[in-house]
């Protein structure tokens, strides 16, 4: 019986480990190999078939002032892994994404069992945020191979020496689940010419303090203009309901907030009814493009965290939506810091509510070059085979 430890945290992170612990079963019974994975992640990854260790799914910020709440259960989860690999050493490793906890978990592996192969999956986007020139690649150094999702990510990585395959972005193994727009808003319960607005705007627990308060704005006065304009709100973790509900209902937003447990099964019908969506930077935004919903980006975090980023680490990147990032150049509105305020939300996103304006067959035909940069479909399986193929070799 195979062991492997599978690292990852925050919502994404569950997410995309789900489905590569899905395929990695998968392609051990093809196999003919018995296989156990342990974790660290969330409640999807358990319900793909993992043993979890820890829930590291609300265990994430991003910024300096965000992530000190962190230090502390970060510090007691890293004490507890010592002490379980000590008396669990697994026959391989999976890092997911999840930068600073997962670099060193990986360096630990490498010090302390330098025989265990470690396979870096969907790596920090270090070729699109790196500090300079150089980057910050130790991974590299731990990494016994890394899978990338991006062809950019791929390029980068094998230049600077890394054993790296480019496998495709595990999002497109997703959208097999195609409704139609008709069939999606009858079982929602939607009219089908009632406009309708997705908003996605946390999936941290400081994403709701930062993003929610001015998208609500923002919402209340297109619902306005717009009285037919219908909102859903899907939840990013469980226990956001009672907030998302409270400071929706004080801006005056009529909309149904559809709770955790149900959101990822009834994502397809919710991008299907969908003619835009409001949403927060971060994967969200690549499942939006692919599913062919129109976008309005925001994204704002602590001055703290702000000025420190600005003025002291230089900080400067033409975009951060990974839908810009990849096509290199503006296709979905980004509104960030303090460009983030109801009005500009209103105007980046009424253009879109038309179906043919120009803004709004733009972006469609932006997503289908999108599309074409993000691999074929099978890409969970390809890199539930390369993992496996590292075990083998120092079986």
């Amino acid at each position: 019986m195979l062991r492997l430890l599978v690292s990852t945290g925050e919502v994404s992170g569950d997410l995309q480990g789900s489905l590569l612990i899905r395929a990695l079963f998968a392609e051990a019974r093809d196999r003919g190999l018995g296989l156990e994975v342990l974790a660290l992640g969330g409640e999807r990854m358990r319900q793909a078939g993992a043993e979890l260790i820890a829930d590291t799914a609300p265990m994430g910020a991003i910024g300096l002032w965000e992530a000190v709440p962190l230090i502390l259960p970060t510090l007691q989860l890293q004490r507890r892994l010592r002490r379980w690999l000590t008396s669990h050493p697994p026959d391989g490793v999976v890092l997911i994404d999840y930068m600073g906890a997962n670099v060193n978990l990986g360096l630990r592996m490498k010090r302390l069992f330098p025989q265990v192969p470690i396979t870096y999956y969907i790596a920090p986007q270090e070729w699109a945020f790196r500090l300079g020139e150089g980057g910050t690649t130790r991974l590299i150094g731990f990494s016994d191979r890394i899978l990338a999702i991006f062809p950019e990510e791929a390029r980068f990585y094998g230049a600077r020496g890394a054993a790296v395959t480019w496998v495709g972005h595990p999002l497109i193994d997703t959208l097999t689940e195609q409704p139609t727009r008709a069939e999606a808003r009858q079982r929602l319960g939607l009219s089908p010419s009632d406009p309708v607005l997705l908003l996605l705007p946390a999936s941290r627990r400081q994403e709701l303090r930062y993003l929610l308060p001015p998208m609500a704005q923002a919402v209340a006065e297109l619902q306005k203009r717009h009285p037919a304009l219908k909102v859903l709100v899907p939840t990013g973790l469980k226990g956001f309901e009672p907030e998302l509900e409270q400071v929706l209902a004080a801006a005056g937003v009529n909309a149904r907030v559809i709770p955790a447990a149900d959101s990822d099964r009834l994502k397809p019908d919710l991008c299907a009814a969908a003619d835009v969506a409001l949403t927060k930077s971060g994967t969200a935004n690549l499942e939006l493009a692919l599913r062919g919903v129109p976008q309005v980006v925001t994204y704002r975090v602590s001055r703290v965290t702000a000025f420190v980023a600005k003025q002291i680490l230089r900080f400067n990147v033409p975009h951060i939506s990974p839908v810009n990032l990849v096509l290199n150049e503006r296709l979905v509105p980004e509104l960030l810091q303090d460009q983030l305020t109801p009005e500009a939300i209103v105007a980046a996103t009424e253009p879109l509510l038309k179906a043919g304006s120009h803004e709004h067959r733009a972006m469609l035909e932006g997503y289908g070059r999108l599309r074409r940069e993000l691999g074929e479909p099978g890409v969970t399986r390809r890199a539930a085979a390369a993992i496996l193929d590292q075990l083998s070799v120092t079986a």
